[in-house]
């Protein structure tokens, strides 16, 4: 099974990333663009083959490692 953890910054924290990017992006032209929040994308390729069992799986190993869980929020797709 696939796995997707996708993490961001939680609401209200600083996201330093994202305001460099929102500032690059205007200096582009691209002057709509409002706030930028930056994350990042892990895909997980996992031997288990139940989807419920797999997505325990991930959501330890984001609570665990791939997320710091004080400033970051994440969220767990999973597809046979």
């Amino acid at each position: 099974m696939k796995a997707t953890v996708t993490v961001m910054p939680k609401d209200g924290v600083l996201d330093p990333q994202g305001k460099a990017i929102g500032h690059a992006l205007a200096g582009l032209g691209f002057s709509g663009v409002a706030e930028v929040r930056a994350g990042k994308v892990i895909v997980l390729d996992l031997a288990e083959l139940d989807a419920d069992r797999a997505r325990a799986q991930a959501e330890a190993m984001a609570r665990r490692l791939l997320a710091n869980t004080v400033i970051e929020s994440f969220r767990v797709q999973v597809e046979g």
